[in-house]
């Protein structure tokens, strides 16, 4: 008998006719011989519907009754599915993050997981009941509720097959795999059968949708297998695990292009160039909880330099009203941000040990006349800032050059 977690999107759950559906795939996992538990995010848009009528209330929510507010729609998802199952004659219960023992921080509406305390679910499970858990929440030592963050039920799946040991972790969703670039974009793209946890971590973070990555990086800290598959036809979909099979031979070491449109960029212009500037203007940043990405500071001309980094759209207003004064307390000149940026990048754990793909990305752009702004590497990846305008064309245009199209 495995033990198989299986997590369902809101697409998957949208309305009563695929909860049903989503049902009678869980029966069917436990009729083959599996103990389930299956985590579900809320239905369709009811985050957002929820989000937009916490707004109508009150401008700036207070953060503890934002995030109770928000992880209703999950308990809704839950409480519907156990009810489904229930009607195809199979034992059920639904539980919140809370009752499932997923113990969080205290940091609102991005919270991340301290433990699993995995004892509720494995007696229910003793019990032959199935078990639905409301994701994407969790709940702090002093019992109060908190979410983690878009894609956080994607996390709360990975996490709960870490505590129970799960034979598999399988992520159901409106796609039937990882491809090596948004299908949207390019027609040609082809899905991947397997693709290791350093790859898809980065191609998660920075810019493909169809996994979080918390839930990538709990996986490789694990090793537990995760599947992406649809939730509406029997497509085999791709495995994420530990190495994916590869060829070192074959002459493109080049595994994905990834895109994400949620990037904004702050200049903070004629900035001293003296010990501790930079701390002034990061540590806040930090303490607000604001991520940053690509940092740049051009040479410095006079002991005056240009400081330039990126952070999520979202995030913008939240990082100036933070910046803007810390500039002035520096005495730099002015501090400027663009929001109408993208960043678009390829992928490869091949790469690392192979000269010239920098060189190649950078003249397709040019060929395309496709300005870059600005550029960020890791080992397996090469990331640049680009108008959002031009993603398509930059997508499109790498997707060929990396001959990454169907065969």
């Amino acid at each position: 008998m495995a033990l198989i977690v299986q997590k369902y999107g809101g697409s998957s759950v949208a309305d009563a006719e695929k909860i049903k559906n989503v049902a009678r795939r869980i029966a069917k996992a436990k009729r083959e011989g599996n103990q389930v538990v299956a985590v579900v995010s809320a239905m369709g848009d009811t985050t957002d519907e929820l989000i937009h009528m916490a707004q109508q209330i009150s401008e700036h929510p207070e953060e503890r009754e934002f995030d109770v507010l928000l992880s209703t729609g999950e308990v809704i998802s839950s409480t519907l599915l156990a009810m489904a199952l229930g009607n195809l004659g199979c034992k059920a219960v639904s539980l919140t993050g809370a009752q499932a023992g997923i113990h969080t921080d205290s940091n609102y509406s991005r919270a991340r997981i301290l433990r699993v305390d995995p004892e509720r679910i494995t007696n229910e499970l003793n019990k032959d009941n199935t078990v639905i858990v409301a994701g994407f929440q969790g709940v702090t030592s002093n019992m109060d509720i908190t979410t983690l963050g878009r894609g956080g039920s994607d996390t709360t799946a990975v996490a709960l097959a870490a505590g129970l040991n799960a034979d598999m972790c399988q992520i159901y969703t409106d796609v039937e795999g990882i491809y090596t670039a948004d299908p949207r974009l390019v027609p040609q793209t082809s899905k991947l059968d397997r693709i290791g946890y350093e790859e898809m971590l980065e191609m998660a973070s920075y810019g493909a949708k169809v996994i979080h990555p918390r839930a990538v990086e709990l996986g490789e800290l694990y090793n537990i297998p995760i599947l992406v598959a649809s939730t509406f036809s029997d497509t085999p979909g791709t495995i994420i695990c530990k190495e994916a099979s590869m060829d070192m031979e074959v002459k493109n070491k080049v595994t994905g292009i990834a895109h994400d449109t949620n990037v904004a960029k702050i200049t903070v212009v004629g900035v001293p160039d003296r010990p501790g500037v930079a701390t002034a203007i990061f540590d806040p940043l930090a303490r607000a909880n604001i991520s940053i990405d690509t940092i740049v500071q051009n040479a410095s001309i006079g002991n005056i330099t240009d400081l330039t980094f990126t952070v999520a759209r979202n995030d913008l207003y939240k990082a100036m009203s933070i910046v803007e004064p810390v500039a002035k307390s520096v005495r730099s000149k002015q501090c400027v941000a663009d929001s109408t940026l993208a960043k678009i990048s390829i992928i490869g754990s091949g790469m690392q040990n192979t000269p010239g793909y920098a060189a190649r990305m950078f003249r397709t752009l040019s060929e395309q006349d496709i300005n870059i702004q600005l550029i960020t590497t890791s080992e397996i990846r090469i990331t640049c800032i680009i108008s959002e305008e031009r993603v398509k064309d930059a997508v499109r245009a790498l997707h060929k050059t990396f001959e990454l199209e169907i065969a």
